[in-house]
């Protein structure tokens, strides 16, 4: 199956509202966000059908138990985290501070400290077709990279006969971006014509070539600075990469996006610059 992933080095560049119009466009047997931090897909994508929801269990955690506890205070003295305070019935941990060491579970003399699995996200499929893979992260929890590759293994088992699948990946060169990258076919990274837009660019294009990737650019709301658009084509040419195109601004695009619409079904000007940069994607991809 051939897998096209869509990157930005920052967020509001546009990359979800291109992921869609791809959704929409190339017809996949499966698409996935794997954007866990804040996936939003879902929310331009009306899926009816019931969906399968599974607990992700990122590291665990400490826990005291109150029956087991002696109050020798060792656990509190010997965490670095500060994630144990006492309370009025014993000890608590704070999830968010703990680190899952297991220092409190090996100085703990009664065996009250004990490391224990804890739920870090929740994992979403809907099966049917075109099969559809997300995830949300907890507030505070790390692992973002391990959640973004078991989304993806879920599409995977889930479309293995699809010839296409869309990823929306994350914002930057973090952990989720490196994971998403693996293994797929081509990244369509999406740029804007600003000089922090560039020097992102420039980031991700880095780290897309530290693991081998085949790459494509394209430059959204290319008309608010046309010296910087120049820019990041002759980056782009320097660079190999092939330039699939250019989207101008347009008002008309935050409209469809509010009424749940997929640009491409729309006769604004982006949409119709959003259709020629997946065709030319689309021709990569399948020549790839």
């Amino acid at each position: 199956m051939k897998q096209v992933l869509v990157l930005s080095g920052k967020g509001g560049t546009g990359k979800t509202t291109i992921a869609r119009a791809m959704i929409d466009l190339m017809e996949p047997q499966a698409f996935a966000d794997c954007d866990v931090d804040a996936p939003n897909l879902h929310l331009v994508l009306d899926r009816t059908d019931p969906a399968e929801n599974d607990n992700y269990y990122g590291m665990d955690k400490a826990q005291i138990s109150p029956a087991l506890c002696i109050g020798c205070d060792k656990c509190r003295e010997y965490c670095r985290f500060g994630a144990i305070t006492i309370v009025e019935d014993g000890y608590k941990v704070d999830p968010f501070a703990c680190e899952g060491c297991g220092v409190c579970a090996a100085v703990c003399p009664s065996n009250a400290a004990v490391l224990k699995p804890y739920t870090a996200g929740r994992l979403q499929l809907f099966a049917a077709s075109p099969v559809f893979s997300t995830a949300q992260l907890r507030i505070g929890s790390g692992n973002s990279g391990l959640l973004v590759t078991e989304v993806k293994q879920r599409m995977n088992k889930a479309a293995r006969d699809g010839r296409i699948a869309v990823i929306d990946g994350s914002p930057g060169i973090g952990c989720p971006v490196i994971a998403s990258i693996s293994g797929v076919d081509l990244v369509l990274i999406v740029a804007e014509p600003s000089l922090s837009g560039l020097s992102d660019l420039q980031r991700i294009v880095e780290t897309g070539k530290a693991f081998h990737a085949s790459m494509a650019i394209c430059v959204n709301k290319y008309d608010i600075d046309l010296r910087k658009t120049k820019e990041i084509i002759q980056f782009s040419e320097s660079c190999g990469i092939p330039f699939v195109g250019t989207i101008p601004f347009d008002p008309d695009v935050i409209g469809a996006v509010n009424a749940g619409q997929s640009i491409v079904n729309t006769t604004s000007a982006a949409g119709e610059a959003v259709r020629r940069v997946v065709q030319h994607t689309l021709k990569l991809l399948l020549e790839d």
